[in-house]
Parts: structure tokens; sequence; C-alpha cells
């Protein structure tokens, strides 16, 4: 951590401890409906001659087509490669000669924008996300490029780093049948049947100014801004298609072991999961002590297990994903392939030990300590508000999502943290995924429950 971190989240920490986490909120902001159905969102501060945006367009991965995963995340990309009057070199030139920033990407519910320029450039600003977002070009050749490096980054880490894989396969045997197991980013299956007329298709149908939700902060008058928003977007029509509808998962009960053959490999990359949370879950604040303090920072059970104690791994850890519906809870690590059994041996004996011990006072005070160390930061600049009032908008949410998040963390009691730990599973109850090389650990992975194979080089990932 460097100095500058550290002061911060120690101040961060003696704040919430001595006058409460109600000290940390967010500013106030404006919200303004257009007449296409789109919400603008200000937050004007003038501490920077900066100004951020946040654009988000409801409708992200959850609406590919079926076997055409990758769809929504090709099209954000797509979406800088030219817009306007510009091709891509000159729409990149124009960002850059601006000594601005800006980029697209693409969620499970939307498609975004992340945006940031001098406040001299507001319109600037604005006029280049109008361009990508109503007027993108998209010229075959650069779809090409694009779709090209999607496939070549997936073979890539399958030849490289599986590590950066184990997340696609946890999800998809996790959510096999479900919507949120199919990957977001593509296989190199679903890739290769995706076409420009998809991405084409895509806009129309999941696009619109009835989606669009931007969110400003930073260095501007709210008056011209407003004009601005509504001259750039506000004849946008509506999207002409409905948003993907989805039913939760329930969670797993018993056993079930996803072996990926990576002939060769030195290396066991392995996660445990089940499902978990979702973002309106109300024990979230007691549920990410538990995640905190189990495999949520260096000091955690899991790490303190796996790699300082017994040096069977370089890192071990946890995690909590919450969408709109129960996500996954997770433990992730890796291992020589000789020690796999006695790295998950042990992370299912420290999963044991959290259900059965849980925290002592000690540890659950330090825990409260390092999310108040850590929230603080995360919500200072103006690309980082303008960020979190979007997301927030998108789900519904409250304003006291964030306001009345350390003030929940902070009064959270021994007992709401001890039914917390439910939001990982019993080790009775454990989709299992193993990368690594099947001849030597197959035997080792039978043992954890019924067992299926795939080979990494498999173009999808789920069998």
């Amino acid at each position: 951590m460097s100095r500058l971190r550290f002061v911060l989240a120690a101040l961060a920490a003696f704040a919430f401890g001595a006058a409460g986490a109600g000290e940390i909120k967010l500013p106030d902001y404006q919200t303004v409906r257009l007449d296409n159905g789109a919400t603008l969102l200000l937050t004007p501060r003038k501490d920077v001659p900066m100004v951020a945006a946040t654009v988000l367009v409801r409708g992200g991965s959850l609406a590919d087509p079926a076997g055409k995963e990758g769809t929504a995340d090709l099209l954000a990309e797509m979406l800088s490669k030219g817009a306007g009057d510009r091709n891509a070199l000159a729409f990149a030139q124009t960002v850059d000669g601006a000594g601005g920033s800006l980029a697209f990407g693409s969620s499970a519910e939307a498609i975004s924008a992340n945006a940031q320029f001098l406040s001299k450039d507001t319109g600037l600003m604005l006029s280049l996300l109008a361009d990508a977002l109503l007027r993108p070009k998209m010229e075959p050749a650069e779809f090409d490029k694009l779709r090209k490096h999607a496939i070549d980054g997936i073979a890539a880490a399958k030849d490289s780093d599986p590590r950066q894989l184990i997340g696609q396969y946890a999800s998809g045997w996790l959510f096999r049948g479900h919507p949120y197991g199919r990957p977001a980013g593509g296989d190199e299956t679903s890739l290769a049947t995706i076409g420009l007329a998809d991405l084409q298709a895509f806009r129309s149908q999941q696009m619109g100014g009835d989606r669009l939700i931007v969110s400003i902060a930073g260095d501007f008058d709210p008056a011209a801004v407003t004009a601005q928003v509504k001259q750039a977007f506000g004849g946008w029509a509506k999207a002409q298609g409905a948003l993907p509808q989805i039913a939760a998962k329930a969670k797993e009960t018993g056993r079930r072991v996803l072996l990926v053959d990576k002939p060769g490999a030195t290396q066991t990359y392995f996660a445990l999961v089940n499902v978990g949370s979702q973002r309106d879950d109300a024990a979230r604040a007691a549920q990410d002590l538990v995640q905190t303090a189990f495999g949520g920072r260096f000091t955690s059970m899991l790490n303190t297990e796996l790699r300082v104690k017994s040096g069977l791994t370089y890192g071990a850890g946890s995690r909590i994903e919450r969408p709109r519906l129960p996500g996954s809870a997770a433990i992730t690590s890796f291992t020589k392939t000789d020690s796999t059994q006695a790295a998950i041996d042990l992370a299912i004996a420290t999963l044991d030990r959290l259900h059965k011990d849980g925290l002592d006072a000690t540890t659950l005070q330090s825990a409260k300590n390092y999310i108040a160390g850590q929230f603080a930061p995360g919500m200072e600049t103006a690309p980082q508000l303008a960020g979190a009032i979007a997301w927030l908008t998108l789900y519904g949410d409250g304003r006291d999502y964030i306001d009345g998040y350390l003030g929940q963390v902070a009064a959270a009691t021994p007992e709401q943290v001890a039914a917390a730990r439910a939001v990982f599973p019993d080790s009775k109850d454990l989709v299992i995924v193993a990368i690594g090389d099947a001849a030597k650990i197959r035997k080792v992975m039978q043992g954890y429950g019924p067992l299926t194979e795939m080979k990494l080089t498999d173009a999808r990932f789920s069998p």
C-alpha cells in the first residue's frame, strides 16, 4: 500500500470509529428526466476544473442472443472505433488531443461509457459520447479486428495463464442452463458466429433514449450541461426490443465437480462456489464483514492458511458477486499439481472453521476498520461519484445504499455477522471446478464428488 493510500485508509478508519460512518455520504445531485425517457444526473463540484461522465444504456450481455454470447461486449468496443464524422483513428486522436479519456464496456445489464475531460471541453465530451452511441460507424474492418482479438485473447489465456479463466468456468458450471452462466465476453464458438449485422440488430433492439442514464460530476454549469445533454441525446428514439426477464437460481445442494484438462500443467487452478447474495440483500454489510475476514484481504483466513502458514499457494481468497439476482460466492486459489489435494482440503477445512467458529471480537472490529479504510477512497473523485450515482439509478437503489452502508457495517452485531456466514456454502454443498493435468489429478478430484470432464482446448467454458 502506498503511503498516501495508507494515510487515507487510516484517516477513514479513525473517522469511522470516532465520528460514525454517516460522515461518508454522496453529495447532493439533481435528477432531470428528458422527454424521451432518458435520465440525467448532475453532481456539480468546483474543486478541480474537470468533468466526468458515466453513461449507461440498460441492456447488456443478458440480452445477447442465444449462441451469440459476446455480442454486447463486442458492440461496446465497436462504439469508439469510429463515430460521427471521425474514423477510429480520428476519434482516438480527438480524445487524446483534448487530454481526455473515454472508454466503453459492457456488463450483464448495461452498455457503459466512462469519460473524463477538462471542464472547458464538456461540450466535446458530450458530442463524442453522442456520436459513439447514436452514430457509430460500425466499419467491417474494425469489427473483424476486434472479433479476432477477442478470440485470440481467450486462446492466449488458455495457453499461458488459465487463472484468468477460472471464473468463467466456475460461473458456467454453477449456473449451467441459467443466463448467469453464459460468458459475457463470449467464447471461441459464440464469437465466431457473431457478425456485424448482429451488433446492428442488438443496437436497434436493446439501445435507445428510454434506457439512457447520463451521470455527470465535476466543475460544470448545470443549466448549460442540461441543455447540451438534451441537444445531444433528446432525439434518441426508444429501443425496439424488450429487456430480458430472468428468474433466480436456487442454491445447489450436494457436490458436483468439473475437471478441465490441461495436459502437462504444473499448477491446478480451483474454485469452490455456490449461489450467494444479490444486489439488494439486507444482510450485505454483515456479509461483507464475513467476506473481508474470510477471504477478502491479505490477512484473511484463507490466505493465512493456504499461503502464509502452509506455503501451498501464492494467493487464496474469496469473493461475493451481487448482480440483481443472487450471484456466486466463491473460494479461489491455485497450487502445484502434486499439492492439489492438500490445497483443496485445506480450503474446505478453512470454510468449515468459518462456519464452526465464526469471527471473534478482535477480527470483527478489524474487518470493520478495514472496510471503512477501503470504502472512503472510493468515493472521492468526480469519476467515482458519477459512476456510483449512475449505477444506483440503474438498479433503482436509493442513496442510502451508499450513505447508510458504513453505518450498517459499524452497527453489525455479532449475531448478524454469524447469520451472514451462510452467504458461503456449507462444505457439503459445493460446486467445484479445477483446471489442471487430468492424468495426474483425476483421482483426487473424483474424491470430491461426481466428476465431469472437458478439455481446456474445447471452444466453450462449460461441458
